[in-house]
């Protein structure tokens, strides 16, 4: 009797061999192989960089060229985080936002810029990240090099347990700050502002005391000491004289109400927007419609700048626009107070042009408003300014 043999399928020799485990090489595999292996040279490359700018900029803070050297070194520290935050978004696939650049162009003078750049937490968790990376880039590098050769079955498995540990590090310490660490850099840049605002405001106003009502009170002194002398040998000449000063203290006069105007009307504090918004309007070379809904009055800060932002657009509405009319509405919408002024003039405004529309969108942020510009060319200009609403409390 002829003995049957069955071969087993995929077998000649009718050997019984079951298919071989493959493990799965799929394109994020791949991916988290170059990730691992790359971290030896990345992580050189920012340990090298964070020790040195450290070094230097930190002995070198006994001379003027030390924390400036610090503050770059944090500054460049920043973008070797973006670096990253970019590798891991490609090949781990780890979607980490971007901080908030720092705002060094709103800020003051250098010394501020150079303050908020070295207290940076971002720059600094860079720097923390770059330094504790190094020990953990030639750990992964090697093992998965070795594994490649010897634990090639395995390699998969190994390769996402180390890439949940770099998941986990850019996650942690390459993770834009939290919200209250983001507000905190705003309103260091934002005090910068009002600081600088203030301190020109004062300037201008000194400015304008010196040139315009002191100037004028001096020369009426003068000119009634003259009346004086005067005043027994030459009547008709004294009494002109008194003349020209009554003159000159009514020009005064109306020089300090000017003056008093641009510091804080009384219209404003006595009767609200509506009437003082009203009494800007009829001072501007075009006609302009007011229109002021409001339910209450805003706090005293709030409705100071909202006047004063009226005021200057008005004022650039006259000088620049060859408008024929213009628009101011004033409402507020829940927790908004919203300011909308629109003229038909010729357009092409721009905040960087220097017609004061930066300076107004500087000191509008700084109380957390908003200042919108559309001026297409040819027109019309509308600008929209937004305000925190705040009670008034009396």
């Amino acid at each position: 009797m002829t003995a049957t043999s069955s071969s087993a399928p995929g077998r000649a020799d009718g050997t019984d061999q079951l298919p071989p485990i493959r493990p799965a090489y799929e394109a994020r595999t791949w991916k988290e192989i170059l990730h691992l292996l790359l971290n030896l040279p990345v992580t050189v490359f920012g340990f090298v960089y964070a020790i040195t700018a450290l070094s230097v900029g930190g002995s070198l803070t006994i001379t003027v060229i030390g924390l400036p050297l610090l503050a770059f070194g944090l500054l460049g520290a920043r973008q070797l985080g973006k670096l990253e935050r970019a590798r891991a978004r490609w090949l781990l696939g780890v979607r980490v936002e971007e901080p908030t650049p720092l705002p060094l162009a709103k800020s003051g003078g250098p010394m501020q810029r150079l303050w908020m750049a070295l207290r940076d937490p971002v720059g600094w968790r860079t720097m923390l990240y770059d330094v504790i990376r190094l020990p953990w880039g030639v750990v992964t590098f090697c093992t998965v090099l070795t594994s490649l050769i010897v634990l090639w079955p395995v390699l998969p498995y190994l390769a996402r347990g180390l890439a949940d540990v770099d998941r986990f590090m850019v996650r942690g310490l390459l993770s834009p700050s939290d919200e209250l660490e983001r507000r905190i850099a705003e309103l260091e840049s934002d005090r910068g502002v009002v600081v600088d605002t203030a301190a020109a405001d004062l300037r201008r106003i000194e400015r304008d005391l010196h040139d315009g009502a002191q100037a004028r009170l001096v020369n009426l002194a003068m000119g009634l000491g003259l009346a004086k002398e005067k005043l027994l040998e030459d009547p008709d000449s004294a009494a002109a004289m008194v003349e020209e000063a009554h003159g000159e203290v009514k020009l005064a006069l109306q020089e300090l109400r000017d003056l008093a105007r641009g510091i804080h009307p009384a219209v404003l504090t006595d009767r609200g927007l509506d009437a003082a918004l009203s009494s800007v309007a009829s001072r501007c070379t075009v006609p302009v419609k007011v229109t002021v809904d409001l339910p209450d009055r805003p706090a005293p800060a709030i409705e100071g700048i909202a006047y004063f932002t009226v005021s200057e657009l008005l004022q650039n509405i006259s000088k620049h626009s060859r408008a024929r009319s213009a628009s101011v509405d004033v409402w507020r919408t829940e927790n908004r107070l919203l300011i909308q002024v629109q003229d038909n003039g010729r357009g092409g405004a721009r905040l960087e042009a220097g017609t004061g529309m930066r300076g107004l969108a500087e000191r509008l942020g700084a109380v957390d408003g908003l200042f919108v510009l559309d001026s297409p060319s040819g027109g019309p200009t509308v600008v929209t300014a937004e305000l925190p609403w705040r009670d008034r409390t009396e």
